[in-house]
């Protein structure tokens, strides 16, 4: 199981998981060094992408001199996004003519079946919410 916590700080709000990371969320884009909710959304999805895709090539013996993805979506309506757009960029190891298409064969594999993210956004899901009361 997954489990984050999301907290109210004296200064906004924050993630925090069970091994003490955290990451700053802000309402808003002009909360410095913050992240919006939406783009902790996008950053799920290509660090799922490239955590799963960058192994993999590694493993066939095609490790990228670098790979990175940049990953958008436009709003579409109030609480709506549009598509989401995961681009790699990427440098290819010199000298190495399968890399770029062991790179795009793993990188269509992992967006199509391998991502959970990836797959939760895909596929309609449940969300539950409870509400704890303390006194």
């Amino acid at each position: 199981m997954a489990t984050v916590r999301v907290e109210r700080t004296e200064d906004g709000y924050q993630a925090t998981n069970d091994r003490g990371a955290h990451v700053v969320i802000g309402d808003s884009t002009e909360v410095e060094g913050a992240f919006t909710p939406v783009e902790l959304l996008l950053a799920a999805l290509g660090g799922c992408e490239i955590v799963t895709v960058e192994p993999l090539t590694a493993q066939r013996g095609h490790r990228m001199v670098r790979l990175a993805a940049q990953v958008s979506a436009d709003k579409v309506a109030t609480s709506r996004l549009g598509t989401i757009t995961v681009n790699y960029e990427v440098e290819l190891p010199e000298g190495d003519d399968e890399a770029a298409d062991v790179l795009a064969k793993v990188a269509q594999r992992v967006h199509e079946k391998y991502c959970t993210v990836g797959n939760a956004l895909k596929e309609p899901m449940k969300v539950d919410q409870t509400i704890t009361h303390q006194s």
